[in-house]
């Protein structure tokens, strides 16, 4: 049996982290140190490092508070990320020591949630066998919307009609650099409106990753007379797009803008990703998820991905 030891990560790790997550098979640059240290100050960074004599094999972006370790609140998924050299069987073994290593360490608790299926390069799958293995709790589950372009691309009939019709309105799309009108007039202002809250990043924030990641943020934004009326900001993982954010005004929400918009990045990435997040349809209420949500995704093409989420005691 290999030998592995686990310890956390320190700064002075920062370059070889990196180059870690560039070669993993289920990481993204949101595991990158200069996207997860964005909002240091509001965790306590417990990323694990495991290593077979002092060779880097896996790593675990994570965060601590108290005794409970959690795949980093700070990031949309997390779990173990390592390389396609690892079997199933290395996999177990890795996670048996990272749980030794927590025990150790008097932790009680890990909140554990793994990649979304579609963003490993291969199939991590291994870690849900492992999981269940150890009698981990499916705690959670939220339905995540995804057009697969590798399949026939089917916009709802309805969905198209607007588009044509909205296609002689003469609406810009712009991609831009600044994160700014966005956010001050269209996504803030309409997140206020409608359910009391902000976006998670702050215009500054998200105007500071844009700066550190201009391949994988960008920013389409819908004008009509020369006003904005429809954003919507995308992570590129390169396989992947989502769309992190999306929103219109009220003019835009007449006149159809942000469907125009989606149906346009859509048809401009069908043949470069193999797949269009659109995000989860979460909801507080009796089902668990926006009706109409889901039905305006499934419509732009969308099936479901589901993003879990366990809890292991240890």
């Amino acid at each position: 049996m290999k030998n592995y030891t686990v310890r956390p990560y320190e700064s002075k790790d920062f370059e070889s982290w990196n180059a870690f997550i560039s070669n993993a098979k289920n990481a993204t640059f949101l595991f990158h140190r200069d996207f997860m240290d964005y909002h240091k100050d509001r965790f306590q960074d417990f990323s694990l490092i495991v290593e077979e004599d002092k060779k880097w094999v896996a790593v675990l972006p994570a965060n601590r508070i108290e005794d409970t370790l959690f795949s980093h609140q700070g990031l949309t998924y997390g779990g173990l990320v390592y390389d396609d050299k690892l079997n199933a069987e290395e996999v177990e073994t890795v996670f048996n020591n990272l749980i030794l290593f927590l025990k150790e360490n008097n932790f009680k608790t890990i909140f554990y949630k793994p990649i979304i299926s579609i963003y490993s390069k291969k199939s991590s799958l291994e870690i849900d066998y492992i999981l269940f293995q150890k009698k981990a709790v499916l705690y959670r589950k939220d339905l995540n919307l995804a057009i697969d372009f590798r399949t026939e691309l089917k916009i709802s009939k309805s969905k198209m009609k607007h588009f044509r019709r909205i296609s002689e309105m003469d609406i810009e799309i712009r991609k831009e650099n600044s994160f700014a009108s966005f956010w001050d007039r269209v996504l803030v202002p309409r997140l206020q409106e409608k359910h009391d809250t902000n976006p998670v990043h702050t215009k500054e924030e998200i105007q500071l990753l844009g700066d550190r990641f201009p391949e994988n943020i960008i920013q389409y934004n819908a004008y009509f007379e020369d006003e904005i009326v429809a954003g919507i900001t995308l992570f590129h993982f390169g396989n992947v797009v989502k769309s992190q954010y999306g929103a219109t005004t009220l003019q835009g929400e007449k006149i159809r803008a942000l469907d125009f918009l989606f149906i346009n990045l859509i048809n401009e990435f069908k043949d470069k990703v193999s797949f269009f997040d659109m995000g989860t349809v979460t909801e507080n209420n009796e089902k668990g998820y926006n009706t109409g949500l889901l039905k305006q995704k499934e419509e732009l093409g969308c099936s479901v991905y589901n993003q879990d989420f366990y809890s292991l005691s240890l």
